[in-house]
């Protein structure tokens, strides 16, 4: 099954769910009706209190000078005008002693999926959502600590930070013009706080809409290939990015950074399975990054990495 399955399904007006890995390469679709057979959970766009965020993670993530040597990899291909964004992401293994449906459950993240033993995600970031032939996408990028001093403002008038958003929301719009027509900023650069373990963050995202055909619903899984992997998650220009990326995380992300999302007979919603865990025969990995530019800090970097592997 892959995106044509996708078309069918949608174009027949059948819900589903259908999960996606970051390359785009695996694709499970689940037929909602057939959900209760499946050892899968899943919440869309739902909030409620977390009961993980007093829950400490044990982290033994690579060192930083391991990671110094990937930034500084990343750099030179910036440099060289092979990238001008990427997302470096890495593998952090963790410890700690709940169970992927026990994280899955206590999470209050608005996009969450526990897909068997295998992995659990609890994502804040919403991918795309499609209702009254209307697509829209939220992407996130720009992350600070809620504690610091005036951190609203440092985060908004942050060059760097605004440099890196500019380029996602450029990339966002220039993938939704291939699905839609009459493409817009909504809103720009837009601050949510969320929970995150013993700390708060604020992220910052844009709204990015378009507008669809009557018949879109037949197109879902081209609109889906097209716009996969999603640009807030690997890069600008996204194809040799995505070669880089390969070439220097040194690892397989896997469902990491993909999407998941429900068809529900008439409209459709996603988020993109960031604060994601795996579970390996050598025990839990936690995978998290951020987004490099020219101007990016590697200490800060790294920090950011760090500051993600939270249970919330």
């Amino acid at each position: 099954m892959g995106f044509d399955t996708i078309n069918k399904l949608a174009k027949d007006g059948v819900p589903f769910l259908v999960i996606v890995d970051f390359k785009a390469e695996t694709t499970k679709i689940i037929k909602l009706a057939e959900l209760h057979e499946q050892d899968i959970e899943f919440s869309i766009n739902e909030t409620k209190t977390s009961s993980l965020n007093k829950i400490q993670l044990e982290k033994n993530p690579l060192s930083f000078k391991q990671y110094k040597k990937k930034f500084d990899s990343v750099i030179e291909k910036i440099k060289s005008g092979e990238t001008y964004l990427l997302n470096l992401t890495q593998s952090t293994p963790i410890k700690t002693d709940l169970s992927l449906k026990e994280i899955f459950a206590s999470s209050g993240a608005k996009y969450k999926l526990r897909y068997k033993n295998q992995f659990v995600c609890f994502s804040p970031e919403q991918f795309v959502s499609i209702s009254n032939n209307k697509i829209n996408t939220f992407p996130m990028k720009g992350t600070i600590d809620a504690n610091i001093k005036n951190a609203s403002e440092e985060i908004l008038n942050n060059k760097k930070e605004m440099a890196e958003h500019v380029m996602v929301v450029d990339l966002l719009r220039n993938d939704l013009s291939m699905v839609s027509r009459n493409v817009k900023v909504e809103k720009f650069r837009y601050i949510t706080e969320i929970e995150a373990g013993d700390k708060n963050l604020l992220q910052v995202s844009s709204h990015i809409s378009g507008e669809l055909r009557d018949d879109w619903q037949s197109r879902l899984g081209n609109i889906l290939r097209i716009l996969l992997p999603a640009g807030s998650i690997s890069g600008t220009p996204k194809r040799s990015t995505l070669e880089i990326i390969d070439e220097i995380e040194g690892y397989d992300r896997g469902f990491y950074s993909g999407i998941f999302g429900v068809f529900d007979g008439e409209n459709f919603d996603s988020g993109v399975m960031i604060r994601f865990i795996e579970n390996t025969k050598d025990g839990y990995f936690y995978k998290s990054g951020g987004g490099i530019t020219l101007d990016s800090d590697d200490k800060d970097e790294y920090k950011e990495l760090l500051d993600k592997i939270y249970l919330a």
